[in-house]
């Protein structure tokens, strides 16, 4: 049975918070690069330690910044359903996980700084064995969604 992907996307601010969260990997990324090239003028080190010391940053930048949560956005989907939760993300290999709703123990959401500034919160369900998470979901979302998974979560248990 070929399955079709799931059809909710997460919220398209997510793209705001992951590049701001890319932001912050270049700063920590370029003070490291900066210390590695003040050694390599004290030290007179190899020019070639200079120049890549240099690039590392603007790669991580065009990565963390301007491609991946681009990639990561559009391949994040999720779909509840009354039987079970399917997750679809992953940038390079793409995850796909199906999540019974007999083996859902509890729903939060959470919501760090970063994530309230922009009104998004992130779902975490958790199993036995496992924590899932939907990231990045409109506040309203996020808590609908959260009371409608505890919700069935409840039903599913009931009828075992």
């Amino acid at each position: 049975m070929n399955r079709r992907e799931p059809n909710k996307r997460i919220s398209e601010r997510a793209l705001t918070v992951w590049k701001l969260y890319g932001w912050i990997n270049v700063a920590v990324v370029g003070i490291l690069a900066a210390a590695v090239i003040t050694l390599s003028v004290i030290f007179d080190w190899p020019g070639w330690i200079i120049a890549a010391a240099a690039a590392i940053p603007v790669v991580v930048c065009l990565l963390s910044v301007f491609v991946l949560p681009v990639i990561k956005w559009k391949r994040w989907r999720y779909e509840v359903r009354e039987e079970e939760i399917e997750l679809q993300h992953g940038i390079f290999i793409v995850k796909r996980t199906l999540v019974p709703m007999v083996r859902v123990q509890h729903v939060d959401t959470e919501q760090g700084p970063i994530l309230r500034k922009y009104q998004l919160a992130t779902i975490s369900i958790s199993t036995a064995a496992t924590l899932h998470q939907i990231p990045a979901l409109d506040i309203e979302e996020a808590d609908s969604l959260r009371d409608s998974i505890s919700a069935l979560a409840r039903v599913a248990k009931d009828d075992v």
